[in-house]
């Protein structure tokens, strides 16, 4: 593991957004492949305490998404990150940028139910998270 990853996923804006893509995935991965057999995550960003309590429990092919995908949200040289579908620069490999669309268009939905009605408004307003904690 890398001293750069680790650095990168200490900044709270990529936790948060490590998190979610966690959350979104073990949602997708819950409906769509409940019958393959899970387990919890195994990755960088699970060993440096990036999902907190909350280890999304996955299938091997969502696991291999996610851990591809804490990469590329640690690494996104945006600042803001803006959401993936309107970067200027996509760094997904196609396959991979497919099947997160797939997840995020699944998993959006019924992320409300599964605590993430904030990052929801946040999403469709276009804006980070953080415009609408109180400072």
């Amino acid at each position: 593991m890398s001293d750069r990853l680790a650095q990168r996923l200490a900044d709270e804006k990529v936790r948060h957004d490590t998190r979610v893509l966690g959350d979104f995935v073990a949602i997708y991965c819950n409906g769509k492949h409940g019958d393959t057999p899970r387990e919890p995550l195994r990755s960088p960003g699970v060993a440096l305490g990036a999902y907190g309590e909350r280890v999304p429990v996955v299938c091997e092919t969502c696991r291999e998404l996610l851990a591809y995908a804490e990469k590329r949200r640690a690494f996104c040289p945006h600042d803001p990150k803006p959401q993936c579908k309107n970067c200027p620069q996509h760094c997904y490999k196609p396959e991979m940028r497919s099947f997160m669309q797939d997840v995020m268009r699944y998993s959006g939905p019924r992320s409300i139910l599964h605590g993430h009605a904030m990052d929801a408004i946040a999403h469709a307003l276009d804006k980070p998270l953080s415009a609408f904690r109180r400072k």
